[in-house]
């Protein structure tokens, strides 16, 4: 199946705040409810008052929270702001083939550790030749096209790029997806006003070799999946 639908219908709302980092207050009709925050990061540019969003109905009784935050709708773009479904729509576009650079693996591995310390998010098999795939989920935008990644400063991040410089030095094919799970944007761009640090390990990891793709997802309030590759701009 090219799609990945939702497993339900989801609940459209209005976002009143977000606080603790994982619960958002919403507005369903008249009524307020909490609802889960899957996404830690600063979610730079989506938490204006008032904004639509949708959320996914868990009807599971040991959880607290009934509802999930799934989409976010900022200047008139949808945003998928659930950062768990990231390898899940990445895994979905590998067995898929919807990422031109690895179509047809043959083994697809999830969450490998390339050491003690990192794990990546998949390890792929093609005629012999492994490659080892980061996956960054990416919401930020400040202008109407372009998708920028990180929207607060990751030495995570940094530490990534590092291990997938050293993959390359043990043999393995590098690549890293930016995943935009935002709605109309045509290019990616690092911010490097936002983490230096980061974008200055990304030079240095490009010219490694390591290999960094942006790719946009196709998102609407049924399905969410990977559409297609869009540009990444360098100074």
């Amino acid at each position: 199946n090219l799609n990945m639908e939702f497993t339900k219908s989801l609940i459209k709302g209005k976002l009143i705040k977000r606080y603790k980092r994982f619960f958002v207050d919403v507005k369903i009709n008249k009524e307020m409810v909490t609802a889960h925050c899957p996404n830690t990061g600063s979610m730079k540019g989506l938490l204006d008052k008032g904004n639509d969003v949708y959320l996914i109905k868990n009807d599971n009784p040991k959880r607290k929270l009934k509802y999930g935050l799934e989409i976010i709708k900022a200047n008139k773009n949808l945003v998928g702001v659930n950062t768990h479904l990231a390898n899940k729509i990445v895994n979905h576009g590998l067995q898929n083939n919807l990422i031109k650079e690895l179509k047809y693996s043959e083994k697809i591995k999830s969450e490998v550790f390339f050491n003690k310390e990192t794990r990546f998010d998949f390890l792929t098999e093609k005629k012999g030749e492994k490659s080892f795939i980061e996956v960054k989920n990416v919401t930020l935008f400040r202008d109407h096209n372009t998708a920028e990644f990180p929207d607060a400063i990751t030495s995570r991040g940094s530490k990534h790029l590092l291990a997938l410089i050293d993959a390359i030095k043990k043999g393995y094919k590098t690549y890293l997806i930016f995943l935009v799970q935002i709605q109309n944007m045509k290019y990616f761009k690092i911010a490097k006003d936002i983490d230096n640090e980061y974008y200055k390990n990304y030079t240095i990891a490009k010219k490694a070799g390591v290999n960094f793709l942006a790719y946009r997802c196709k998102i609407n309030t049924k399905e969410i999946y990977i559409e297609k590759k869009i540009n990444i701009l360098n100074d």
